[in-house]
């Protein structure tokens, strides 16, 4: 076909989706036996299929639209830096206008964190490898090489590249690829709904960080580099920590000189209610970890970012600590022109006030669907929201992965034209953060209707 428009020529998409294509975490049989929906375009929080239905999009496409799609500030941004120039670049000594202008654009909204210096990377995965790699480098440079080993949370989520699978909790995302990485450890983390110890948060942050305690004089302080997690847990769960938890966490890291990772990929950017996930807890991190919401995914960027102690490292360093690391794409022009303006708008438009107030509406409105037999937890933060789905309340058994009931209740919400991730037994819902109390009002009505498949078996 060359380079015709297979679009304008009647290119048969859904029909050829499953023939050449691999969807990212699903089995490519199941792509081929029931075809995904196709997107073809959006605007605001709505999307439209290639028939032309309309949808809800109450998952902001995965966590990261955060402005909404078509958003016009964007979109001038992008086209007036493709006039420019569309890619160079930033490896060595080279580098571009709009990379260096978001570079100090993120210093300075991260003032209260004392971070001072950014690298940029593709995307979350690669934003954790790098914080990962870097937390390791700085020991070395800090003539402690023994300090290697990072600790993370079960259930965590922390990409798909070797260091940030490793460091996940979910054997899900590891089994098919193991052996793993060395040198990675994982920890009970505070899940309040699923745990074997209490039902008290401040107890349950208690022994969490016991746990962690323990393991890190397990391992010896002088092996253990970094610990790092996400403020809520996204993928694994949407696990809201208890208030107490982030703050023991720094107290912890700083007892046992370890550097404190916070993997804010999901978390960025006002979707918790705040600019950054950990400023709910007041807690200043080494190291964070930025993408999705950091230009709302119009094009592909990630972002890590260290604080003035970490940075100290490879100023001192002598006569030379370069580095080793980066991506072709590092610092992308037309991904860092987005970002500026999407910047300009969570700004401007108050998004992370409006993620504050609409997710706690939607939350509370949420809590009603406890009625139904099959809801047997309803938590979140901001516009970071999930319904757990349990085949019985007292035992808490959740639905197995692929279950009819979990299937029927995501089919049933798309055809009543509202997008929400069902994945496994949790029903999550992480809108753009322009959504409204009427969008929260029409995504719980469809929530309720589809619930009710279960309420009549």
């Amino acid at each position: 076909m060359g380079s015709e428009d297979t679009r304008a020529a009647g290119f048969p998409v859904a029909d050829y989706n499953a023939r050449h294509l691999w969807h990212p975490m699903i089995d490519p049989k199941a792509s081929r036996a029931a075809p995904p929906l196709v997107i073809a375009r959006g605007d605001g929080v709505h999307v439209w299929d290639l028939e032309g239905r309309k949808y809800l999009d109450c998952t902001a496409g995965l966590w990261c639209v955060n402005v909404g799609h078509n958003h016009p500030a964007l979109k001038r941004a992008i086209h007036e830096q493709l006039d420019r120039i569309a890619y160079y670049s930033s490896f060595g000594g080279y580098s571009n206008p709009p990379s260096i202008e978001l570079s100090a654009r993120l210093v300075a909204l991260l003032t209260p964190e004392r971070m001072v210096r950014v690298i940029y990377s593709s995307g979350g995965s690669d934003a954790n490898e790098t914080a990962i790699k870097l937390a390791r480098q700085y020991w070395k440079l800090q003539g402690r090489a023994d300090k290697t080993k990072i600790v993370s949370l079960r259930n965590a989520y922390h990409g798909v590249h070797f260091g940030g699978m490793s460091a996940s909790g979910n054997p899900v995302w590891r089994k098919s690829y193991e052996p793993l990485m060395p040198g990675f450890l994982q920890v009970e983390g505070p899940y309040l709904y699923r745990n074997p110890f209490t039902d008290d948060p401040a107890r349950l942050s208690e022994i969490c960080t016991t746990l962690l305690e323990r393991e890190i004089l397990h391992q010896t302080p002088d092996t253990v580099a970094a610990f790092i997690a996400e403020p809520v847990q996204g993928a694994g769960g949407l696990i809201v920590p208890p208030p107490d938890y982030w703050p023991r966490l720094r107290t912890l890291c700083d007892k046992y000189d370890i550097l404190l990772i916070a993997d804010e990929v999901v978390t960025g950017f006002g979707r918790t209610g705040k600019m950054f996930g950990v400023r709910q807890w007041g807690v200043a991190p080494d190291l964070m970890s930025l993408a999705k919401g950091i230009n709302s995914a119009y094009v592909p960027l990630g972002a890590t970012v260290v604080n003035e102690r970490v940075a100290a490292a490879w100023e001192k360093a002598s006569p030379h600590a370069a580095i080793m690391h980066g991506f072709t794409y590092s610092g992308h022009p037309l991904a860092c022109a987005a970002a500026l303006a999407n910047l300009r708008v969570v700004d401007e438009e108050k998004l992370p006030e409006n993620a504050a107030s609409t997710g706690a509406y939607l939350l509370e409105r949420l809590q009603t669907l406890r009625r139904h037999p099959s809801v047997g937890d309803v938590r979140g933060i901001g516009l970071m929201l999930v319904l757990e789905l349990v085949q019985d309340r007292s035992s808490k058994d959740p639905y197995p992965p692929g279950h009819a009931f979990c299937v029927a209740v995501e089919k049933a919400l798309r055809e009543a034209g509202v997008l929400v991730r069902v994945m496994g037994h949790r029903a999550i819902i992480s809108p753009a953060l322009v959504f409204t109390r009427a969008h929260a009002d029409e995504c719980v009505a469809a929530l309720d209707a589809a619930l009710c498949l279960h309420d009549r078996r």
